[in-house]
């Protein structure tokens, strides 16, 4: 499985038989141009979306006609199983920011956990809905989602093999978010990976938690 982080909170999996996953497409330009990283080009056979905001979701922009997953239960596609867990996108039960979405779903033997904009500690049965997952994409930004410190306590209880963090400052994003070494600052097992993609097997995963911080490809 290859994991390609094209910025945000978007991510593009290619899995081993050349199936792929596109998770929260986000609009090149949204937010006054406060979001700019390149328009996504990709053309994927499923995509997955946490909430409906400008930054997360451009269904104009999609290439092709991939299957759009949102919300919560299980749906299978493409031969994989989608778990989608309610949450919210801020602390007051969604009346800030509204609903978010944690989509949880297994690739080559890999299960993955897209956190989206989840913008609160998870509760037990969340946690326990969630699962034992391998990987992680965790916003790590702050302000509209969790911040490092939440991240980290979430991260800890998870305890994945592998952590990429996402939805932080860079600079092609101009959101007012931090950027991610408040999120690595005292922490083993990091690796800063050049380029924007990993490639992950089963059999290769770590025994401990190792964070990957990835380059944006747009």
């Amino acid at each position: 499985m290859k994991i390609t982080w094209l910025g945000h909170a978007a991510f593009l999996i290619l899995s081993e038989n050349g199936q792929k996953i596109l998770t929260d497409p986000y609009e090149a330009g949204s937010y006054g141009g406060a979001l700019a990283y390149q328009p996504i080009n990709e053309e994927a056979d499923i995509v997955t979306v946490s909430h409906q905001h400008a930054d997360h979701y451009h269904p104009k922009g999609l290439k092709g006609q991939p299957e759009i997953i949102t919300g919560s239960g299980v749906r299978t596609v493409g031969g994989f199983s989608f778990k989608g867990i309610s949450t919210f996108h801020d602390p007051s039960e969604g009346t800030q920011r509204g609903d978010n979405t944690v989509f949880v779903f297994t690739v080559d033997d890999i299960t993955l956990c897209h956190l989206g904009d989840l913008g609160h500690a998870l509760s037990e049965d969340q946690t326990a809905e969630i699962g034992d997952v391998d990987v992680v994409l965790v916003p790590v930004g702050g302000l509209y989602t969790i911040d490092s410190n939440e991240a980290t306590e979430i991260i800890n209880t998870m305890a994945p093999k592998i952590v990429i963090p996402m939805h932080y400052k860079t600079s092609k994003c101009g959101f007012d978010i931090a950027g991610v070494d408040d999120f690595l600052r005292g922490k083993e097992n990091v690796e800063r990976i050049t380029g924007s993609e990993i490639s992950l097997t089963k059999a290769d995963l770590p025994r401990e938690t190792h964070i990957k911080v990835l380059e944006h490809k747009l």
